[in-house]
C-alpha cells in the first residue's frame, strides 16, 4: 500500500460576499498633507491620487456594496508609509490598491504601469522605488521606525531579495486585470506590470498593487489625469478590474497532486509540477496509509504559504531558509508551502515560529 501525500487537493476560495468577514479593501492615495508627490505644470500628484480613490469608492460602494471600503486618508492629510500598511493589516484587508502619478525627465514620458512587490529588474524600477519611498524621511526618526532603511541607499534594497511575499500571485492577478483594462479598454499606453520594492507593499499583509496612472510631469497626460471625466473612466476601469480578479478568485480551483511513486498524475485540465523538499522534521504531513475502502467525507488539510518564485527553488536555497516544504506550479510562478496539517490549530501555532522568518506566510485551506 502506498503512503499518500496529498491526492486531489482543491483550492476553494470563497466569495468575497459570502465570507464570514465581509471582503475588505483598502484604498491608499499617495503621499497627502505636507508631501505633495509629483509636481506638474498646474497640479500636485497627492490631490489626483486622491480624487481617484475617493471615485473608486464611490463606485464599490454602489456596486459592490457588501464589499468593505477603507481608506488610508480622505482628505488632504500626511500619512507614514508604515501607518498605511497598518491600517490594512489591522482591518484585516483582503486587497490593497495603493493609487500614484509618475513623474520622469522626460517629458515625453507616458502610460500607466502596475507594480507588485520583488526584485526582478529591481535596477530598472530602482529610481520610481526611491522616489516613492523617500516620503519617510519626512517623519521623524524615521530609520526607527523603518528599521534602519534607508531610502536613497542602494544597499537597502538588497534587503528585498530576501524578504518574500506569500501574496504574489495574487498581486500578479490583479495587476494584470488593471493593466488590461486600462490598456485595452482607456487606449492608454502600456508599461506592463512590474517589480519593485516599495515599503508599502513589503508591509501590508495581503495581495497588493501600486498603480501609476499617468505622467504628471507629460503636459498631455497632466491635462488628462485632471479632468472629471477621465477620473470617472479610471474609477470604472479600476473598479471594473477589481470585479474581475475578485470573481476569478470565487470560481477558480486549483488541484495538486504529489504521489511517492514519482509517477506523472493528470489532474483537471492542467498539470501541476510538484515536489517534495527535505524531511518532515517541521512538517506534520505523516498520513496513515491510503486504505482501499473509498470515502464520501472529504478531509480537510491546511497549510502554510511561505513564499512565491518565477524559477524553481533548490531545497537548499537561502530564500526558503531551511524549511522543508511542497512547491506547485500556478502559471509563471512556484508557490511553496510548509507545515501541512488536518489540525488547523497546529498550523496556526507553527504559524508563529515561520512568521519570524516569513513575516507575510498564510494559512491555505485544501479538501481531499
Amino acid at each position: 500500500m502506498r503512503k499518500i501525500l496529498f491526492i486531489a487537493l482543491a483550492f476553494i476560495f470563497a466569495l468575497p460576499l459570502a465570507a464570514q468577514k465581509p471582503y475588505t479593501v483598502v484604498l491608499d492615495a499617495g503621499h497627502g498633507g505636507k508631501d505633495p508627490g509629483a509636481v506638474g505644470k498646474f497640479s500636485q500628484e497627492k490631490n489626483l491620487n486622491l480624487a481617484l480613490v475617493l471615485k473608486m469608492g464611490e463606485l464599490i460602494n454602489e456596486q459592490y456594496p457588501d464589499v468593505n471600503v477603507v481608506y488610508t486618508r480622505n482628505t488632504d492629510v500626511f500619512i507614514p508609509l508604515q501607518t498605511r500598511a497598518d491600517i490594512a493589516n489591522k482591518n484585516n484587508a483582503d486587497l490593497f490598491i495603493s493609487i500614484h502619478a509618475n513623474a520622469s525627465e522626460n517629458k515625453a514620458s507616458k502610460g500607466v504601469e502596475t507594480f507588485i512587490l520583488g526584485t526582478e529588474k529591481m535596477e530598472k524600477n530602482l529610481d520610481v522605488a526611491m522616489r516613492e519611498n523617500a516620503v519617510m524621511k519626512l517623519e521623524a526618526d524615521y530609520k526607527t521606525t523603518y528599521q534602519g532603511f534607508d531610502p536613497n541607499s542602494i544597499d537597502s534594497y538588497i534587503m528585498f531579495e530576501l524578504m518574500q511575499n506569500s501574496f504574489m500571485d495574487q498581486s500578479l492577478q490583479f495587476a494584470e486585470q488593471v493593466q488590461q483594462r486600462f490598456v485595452g479598454h482607456l487606449n492608454r499606453s502600456d508599461r506592463g506590470v512590474q517589480q519593485a520594492s516599495f515599503w508599502v507593499l513589503l508591509k501590508t499583509a495581503c495581495p497588493a498593487i501600486l498603480f501609476e496612472m499617468g505622467f504628471i510631469s507629460n503636459p498631455e497626460e497632466e491635462r488628462f489625469l485632471n479632468e472629471k471625466a477621465s477620473i470617472a473612466q479610471m474609477a470604472n476601469a479600476l473598479v471594473n478590474a477589481f470585479g474581475a480578479y475578485t470573481h476569478k478568485q470565487a470560481v477558480r480551483k486549483e488541484t495538486l497532486a504529489i504521489d511517492t511513486t514519482a509517477q506523472a498524475v493528470s489532474v483537471a485540465a492542467q498539470p501541476v509540477d510538484t515536489a517534495k523538499h527535505g524531511n518532515d522534521t517541521l512538517t506534520t504531513r505523516n498520513r496513515d496509509e491510503a486504505t482501499t475502502t473509498p470515502t464520501t467525507t472529504p478531509t480537510t488539510y491546511y497549510a502554510l504559504q511561505i513564499c512565491a518564485s518565477r524559477t524553481p527553488l533548490d531545497p537548499s536555497d537561502p530564500k526558503l531558509k531551511g524549511i522543508p516544504c511542497e512547491y506547485r506550479k500556478v502559471g509563471d510562478w512556484y508557490k511553496y508551502y510548509a507545515i501541512i496539517d488536518t489540525d488547523r490549530a497546529k498550523v496556526a501555532a507553527k504559524q508563529q515560529e515561520i512568521r519570524s522568518l516569513f513575516p507575510d506566510c498564510w494559512i491555505t485551506k485544501f479538501e481531499q
